[in-house]
């Protein structure tokens, strides 16, 4: 099998030496996506974990829609926040995104984040079918 790099400009554009995705046969596994808005290259929400939140889970849409999957097709999360004390907060919007039958998820508290973020969250998804 090959792998394919994917890469779309409706998403921040990788800070350093990787890829948004890579596409491996049926599955795509993202890298993580913090609240940068695509066309500024800003944070978005200085201090507001909703708003991170919701950015960065349209910027997984978004890479995720331009390798030909979806939100729906997530089989896994990886939540990474600065503190566990935004976790309710972070999961009311998160639980939004997803239908009745949400991906596995693992949410880890880390030191920091890139940019002084509030929340990363990287996937593994199936290509839609």
């Amino acid at each position: 099998m090959q792998y394919t790099k994917i890469q779309t400009a409706n998403a921040p554009a990788a800070i350093g030496p990787y890829s948004q995705a890579i596409r491996y046969g049926q599955f795509i596994f993202t890298s993580g996506q913090i609240p940068l808005d695509p066309q500024t290259g800003e944070m978005v929400g200085k201090d507001d974990i909703q708003a991170q939140t919701h950015r960065v889970l349209q910027n997984l849409k978004a890479v995720l829609e331009s390798a030909g999957s979806s939100l729906q097709n997530i089989v896994k999360t990886t939540v990474f926040l600065t503190t566990m004390d935004n976790f309710q907060a972070m999961n009311s919007v998160y639980a939004t995104y997803f239908n009745d039958v949400p991906p596995a998820r693992s949410t880890i508290a880390v030191a920091e984040l890139p940019r002084k973020a509030l929340v990363e969250i990287e996937c593994v998804a199936l290509v839609a079918s």
